[in-house]
């Protein structure tokens, strides 16, 4: 395998890691979901 080739993998997954802990950590944030529509206000803890 050349070194580019290489180098542009591990940058590919360091991306796709960044991105999967990104979304672990918002999921896990605690917190209040505020929705308001036609139907009134909705208010859910997490």
């Amino acid at each position: 395998m050349s070194r580019n080739l290489l180098l542009l993998l591990i940058g590919v997954l360091a991306v796709c890691l960044i991105g999967a802990g990104y979304l672990y950590y918002k999921e896990r944030q605690s917190g209040i979901d505020i929705e308001i529509n036609e139907h009134g206000v909705t208010i859910e803890g997490n």
